[in-house]
Order: structure tokens, then C-alpha cells, then sequence
């Protein structure tokens, strides 16, 4: 099995040998999440040694880095005369380097001091390409284009990828990575990774690819161990969105309704209220807030696979993140859609399994207070300017 596991810094330098003896691998990548893993380790001293606040964990499969980041619990030990017997076992639990950017908000003017943030401002950018948008947000939030203070180390942008179209942004105390969310849909559904590199780590945008002529799962190819599927009925279909109610009078709050009519014909109408209260319409704020409740709620196809890889498909080399995959359930109907997430379990005994989840944004394993949590941030954070 051509899994290797190693301990950086915050520099990026290996802090040892590989961990040896490892056992229970789960590893998941998400598309436009941080992503997540757990691994049990022998707690031997060199090994206890390497797990300190701040170092990071490096997953390599087949000579190329699979997920890279900090580590969120470093040392999970335990030990009995039982079950652990010798060193005992520890249990490192990671994230990518995703989950880093994801710990920073929007600040309306971050080339100021948090004490001289101004009140009613917001971070606006209109009329501009996503990508764009999604890279500056972070360079001034987080990059090397940030107040010294909130720069993470050996962090840069990578190579414009030239994708997106254009959109509009207004932002303050949001989640930056909600944020950039939800610029990446509205913005011609694009994705946004993280790379290492041997000296840096590089954020960057890029096109998910529409690989279902090559990208295909099905019994009869030999490369699926198992299929669960599952269609719901679209949560919306009609995002009705009212926006800021004036000082005085009856009159004058806009209206926009967005809607998808393909969905409406083919499942029924379902209308959801919208609380524009807090956008300015001048841009078409309120239109990106409806499109953005309609992508979370179509009607989302959920699939899960196990696959195996052949020498034609394989995960992370012929899709990944983002890409548009085709797979053949066995009574004869196809489906098409977004890979969201690919989980790698691995033990040194049993080999490797490659799940992945394919479907709409709503197509997703977060419990539904994750999302409602993430609803209530951004809202709150768009009162603060009222």
C-alpha cells in the first residue's frame, strides 16, 4: 500500500522519520470544505515527540501529498494492560489547510486595525470576475496581502486559473470561507483548493471538469464495490427575497423572486422566504441571495460509492474535487453530478477504500445544524451594520 504519513511544522519542515506502525486511516476531502482525517499511531516516544501544538500532518498516497494540514488534536492517547498493551496507541485527528483560512472573517476594512474598524461599512466588490473576487478576499484576510498580524506562515496565492464569471460581494464579520462559498456559486460554480508545495502553501481557484464520458462507475466495469443512492425533492424552488424596509411609509422595499422553473415543473412549486433586509440591491445582491438558496436547495441526488481503482480511473489522478462523473446504477438510469467528497479509509492489512459522494451542494454528510449554524453567522454578522 503506497500510503506514507509524515509530521510537519508550521514551516513546512519534516519533523522525523514516517510514522510507522500506523493503523485506521480515514482521510476525507470535501469540495470547497476543509477537509478532515483521523489515524492511530503507536504512541511510542520518537512518534509522541513529533505530536506538538501547531505541526501539521501530511498524507502522501502513490508519491503525491493527498491532504495536507494542522492538526486538530494532536495526542488522543490511550493505554491498558489489555486493550493497549507496550506504548499504548494515540489517535492524531487533522484537517487540511483549509480549515486554517476558515478560522478568519471578513473584515469591511482589513487594511485597518481591528479598534479602527468602521461602523456601516461593509467590504464590497462589484461587477467582477469570481475568482478574482474569492483571491482578494483571502490575500487581504488571511494572505500575504494581510495586516502582518493575521498572515498565515508560508501561506501565497497560486497561478490565476482565468475561471468564473462575474458576481458581486458584500461582506462584513462573515465566515471568509462562507463567503467565498458563496462567490463560488454564484459566480459560475467554481472551486477554490489548497496545495503544498515544498515551501509554501498555495490557495487558488480552478474549473471542476466535466469528465462523464471518461469518468464512469458501474458493476459492470468492475470498479464499484458498492452503490447507496437517493433522490429528495427540492427544499425551494422559488427563493422569494424582500429586501431593506424603508424608514417611512408603505412603498418602496424591493422584491425579487428567483426561481427554478425546470424543478417546479418536474417535482412542484415550493417557495421560501428570504430576509434581504441587511443587502443593498444596487448590485443585485438580492438575485445572488436567491440563486444561492436555490443551489442549496435543488434537488439533491445523494450517492455514495465504493470504488476501486483500476489502472484506467483512480481517485485524485483521472477526478477529483468538483469534476462531473457519470455512474450507472444497475436498473439502467445514470447520474450525473458533482463530486463533493472523496474519503480514503486505509489499514496495512485490508489495503485501500475510495468513497465518494456525488450530488448537489445539499448532497452533503453535515448534520443539518452544521448549515443552520452557518445560515445564522452569516446573518448575524450582516445585523451588525443595521
Amino acid at each position: 500500500m503506497a500510503v506514507q504519513l509524515l509530521i510537519t511544522d508550521k514551516n513546512l519542515a519534516v519533523q522525523g522519520d514516517p510514522l510507522d506502525g500506523w493503523t485506521n486511516l480515514d482521510v476525507t476531502k470535501r469540495f470547497n470544505e476543509p477537509g478532515s482525517g483521523s489515524v492511530d499511531v503507536p504512541a511510542r516516544p520518537e512518534v509522541m515527540a513529533q505530536l506538538q501544538p501547531g505541526n501539521r500532518l501530511v498524507v502522501i498516497r502513490d508519491g503525491g501529498i493527498w491532504m495536507a494540514g494542522p492538526m486538530e488534536i494532536p495526542a488522543d492517547f490511550s493505554w491498558s494492560v489489555t486493550e493497549e498493551p507496550g506504548w499504548g496507541k494515540v489517535t492524531i485527528s487533522f484537517s487540511d489547510d483549509l480549515a486554517t483560512v476558515a478560522g478568519y472573517i471578513t473584515w469591511p476594512t482589513p487594511a485597518s486595525a481591528w479598534t479602527a474598524q468602521l461602523a456601516h461599512t461593509w467590504r464590497q466588490i462589484t461587477s467582477t470576475n469570481a475568482e478574482t473576487i474569492i483571491r482578494t478576499l483571502v490575500n487581504e484576510n488571511c494572505g500575504p496581502g494581510a495586516r502582518a498580524e493575521r498572515r498565515i506562515p508560508n501561506f501565497a496565492l497560486d497561478s490565476v486559473a482565468g475561471v468564473g464569471s462575474a458576481t458581486t460581494v458584500n461582506t462584513r464579520f462573515e465566515p471568509l470561507l462562507d463567503t467565498c462559498r458563496r462567490i463560488a456559486v454564484d459566480g459560475g460554480a467554481i472551486g477554490f483548493r489548497i496545495r503544498q508545495t515544498a515551501s509554501q502553501i498555495l490557495f487558488g481557484c480552478y474549473a471542476p471538469a466535466d469528465l462523464t464520458a471518461t469518468a464512469r462507475f458501474s458493476i459492470g466495469l468492475g470498479n464499484l464495490r458498492s452503490i447507496q443512492s437517493k433522490q429528495s425533492a427540492p427544499t425551494v424552488t422559488h427563493a422569494l427575497i424582500a429586501g431593506t424596509e424603508p424608514d417611512t411609509g408603505t412603498t418602496g422595499r424591493t422584491y425579487v423572486q428567483v426561481a427554478d422553473a425546470a424543478a417546479a415543473a418536474s417535482w412542484w412549486r415550493v417557495e421560501k422566504y428570504v430576509d434581504g433586509s441587511a443587502v443593498n440591491d444596487a448590485n443585485g445582491e438580492l438575485t445572488q441571495a436567491g440563486n444561492e438558496e436555490l443551489a442549496g436547495g435543488a434537488a439533491p441526488v445523494e450517492l455514495a460509492t465504493i470504488t476501486v481503482d483500476t489502472e484506467d480511473l483512480r481517485a485524485g489522478r483521472d477526478f477529483d474535487l468538483g469534476d462531473r462523473v457519470t455512474v450507472a446504477l444497475p436498473y439502467g438510469v445514470e447520474i450525473v453530478d458533482l463530486v463533493r467528497s472523496i474519503h480514503l479509509q486505509a489499514t496495512p492489512g485490508s489495503g485501500e477504500y475510495v468513497t465518494t459522494l456525488i450530488g448537489s451542494p445539499g448532497a452533503s454528510t453535515d448534520p443539518a445544524t452544521v448549515k443552520a449554524i452557518r445560515t445564522l453567522g452569516r446573518r448575524l454578522g450582516r445585523l451588525e451594520t443595521r
